[in-house]
């Protein structure tokens, strides 16, 4: 695929990731206040936000959500602003990746990922794809979002992960992104 590649709800997708890189994001690693508690919240596997067990249904809620979320050292998660800091639950990653476009091929593939959230992530350094194994045998593939928060790939983008990294070496399956090499296998 090229960079005119594009996708009928966004546009160019190497232009959205570049715009989407320069949003800054509200600077939760700075906050630490005193006022904690329970947002009665969690992400389900398959991405979806509950509160009180109720399925949030407004997209840009979730997304506004989203931004204020943090991982903290003990590997727990909370939503946090200047003035309360609130526990919520993540089943397993707090966004799934349901979505990937590729650029270019070999060394020089750029992979931009959709997030449930809307949100675009570029796979590189930065952003690195790592695959686990899960006790039954079966891959879980992540990308690294930001600060220890990671994306789910979901099963249908990781198929096309693995095709990509197969047609170009079947011998060695891994895949370059933004020009770093990621293998597929157990990390």
């Amino acid at each position: 695929m090229s960079d005119e590649q594009t996708d009928s709800a966004h546009g160019s997708l190497a232009a959205l990731a570049a715009a989407v890189s320069a949003k800054a994001l509200p600077p939760v690693h700075l906050w630490h206040p005193e006022r904690c508690g329970d947002s009665e919240m969690r992400i389900a596997v398959d991405g979806t936000w509950f509160h009180q067990g109720t399925p949030i249904g407004r997209p840009a809620l979730v997304q506004l959500f989203s931004t204020i979320l943090r991982r903290e050292p003990d590997g727990s998660f909370v939503l946090v602003t200047p003035h309360e800091k609130l526990d919520i639950a993540v089943e397993d990653a707090p966004f799934v990746a349901v979505e990937v476009q590729s650029i270019g091929s070999g060394e020089e593939r750029r992979l931009i990922f959709r997030l449930n959230t809307e949100t675009l992530v570029e796979a590189g350094p930065d952003h690195p794809l790592r695959v686990d194994v899960a006790a039954d045998g079966t891959p879980r593939p992540y990308l690294l979002v930001r600060d220890g928060l990671e994306a789910l790939v979901a099963r249908p983008v990781f198929y096309e992960l693995a095709d990509m990294a197969l047609a170009e070496d079947a011998l060695v399956p891994r895949l370059w992104a933004g020009g770093a090499c990621f293998p597929f296998g157990q990390s």
